[in-house]
């Protein structure tokens, strides 16, 4: 059985093992893979192991061993998995793995919002306190959390672990999910979230219905003190909506973990601007989490091996 790893360096990039891989198939890996490249080195493969790397219909009716595809995260938008059905192909996803990363890197930001400890601590090292008349200083005022409203977008398993630990900071907490009921916050509809919210936390997946609607209408709703936090899909933000925003004062500041496209290219207009916190994608990569993704990676190739395929995304 030949495997392909298209781009296995950001869930191993050297910390953990692929011996259980390795021992179910004629295995070869690659650190990273131009998306122009994936036909060619997986035209004869049976499996491909993929992250981020697209599997498109052309890459599927070129590849006429491919009997299953195995996505090392829980989206798999980068799969053409319609055609996949088409062709007989199982697509196959590790829906959990990341709720306690997400949950604590969405507090990483929340809180560096609140704090600044980031902006302050280069501040000391750039010599800002050692310049200071004062014992103690602050770049701009902060804030206790205690007391004040979460709004979460999207109440799965990562939206109620981040409403427990508001819970425990003293937050009040409301949601938005369409359909949903919960005894652990109050569900409102999305304008009264985005208009009642101090912090306002996106965890919902990317579907066509969604895509940018976090947008000029949405941003106008909420109050200037307000702050944004998105750990879960860039494309939900219209990017130049939010900008503006955040130039005009709509709201105060805005902490995301994702961006519409990534790598950003050159001229995204969120980059730089001084109200804007970004980090590079990082909220799922603890390595107990990406052990989690790999070992349940392990498991559904060695499901579908034997003719009983779990997590499986095109049924």
């Amino acid at each position: 059985m030949q495997i392909v790893i298209t781009d296995g360096y950001t869930l191993n990039p050297g910390d953990l093992d692929w011996e259980a891989i390795n021992r179910l198939g004629d295995v070869k890996y690659f650190d990273r893979m131009q998306p122009g490249a994936v036909a060619e080195y997986c035209k004869d493969t049976d499996i491909i192991i993929t992250n981020k790397t697209p599997v498109t219909a052309a890459t599927i009716h070129s590849c006429s061993n491919l009997k299953f595809i195995s996505v090392t995260a829980t989206g798999y938008n980068v799969i053409d998995t319609v055609t996949a059905k088409e062709k007989g192909i199982i697509v196959s996803n590790v829906p959990v793995y990341g709720t306690d990363s997400v949950a604590q890197h969405t507090f990483a930001l929340l809180l560096e919002l609140a704090n600044q400890t980031g902006a302050h601590a280069k501040s000391v090292s750039d010599g800002g306190w050692s310049r200071s008349p004062d014992w103690s200083y602050t770049l701009q005022p902060t804030t206790e959390i205690s007391g004040k409203t979460l709004g979460i977008v999207g109440f799965g398993r990562i939206g109620q672990r981040v409403a427990e630990i508001a819970k425990a900071f003293g937050m009040q907490v409301i949601f938005y999910n369409k359909g949903k009921k919960s005894t652990l916050a109050k569900a409102v509809s999305l304008e009264e979230l985005f208009a009642q919210s101090d912090y306002i936390s996106l965890h919902c997946p990317l579907t066509k219905d969604n895509d940018s609607f976090v947008n000029k209408a949405l941003l106008s709703l909420m109050k200037p003190t307000a702050c944004l936090v998105n750990t879960s899909r860039g494309q939900l933000i219209n990017e130049k909506d939010l900008a503006a925003a955040l130039k005009e004062k709509v709201l105060l500041a805005a902490a995301l973990d994702v961006l519409r496209q990534e790598p950003p290219p050159t001229g995204n207009p969120l980059i730089g601007l001084p109200n804007c916190i970004i980090t590079p994608h990082i909220a799922w990569i603890t390595k107990e989490a990406r052990k989690r993704l790999m070992q349940t990676t392990i498991e559904n190739v060695k499901a579908f091996l034997a003719g009983k395929p779990q997590h499986v995304v095109n049924p």
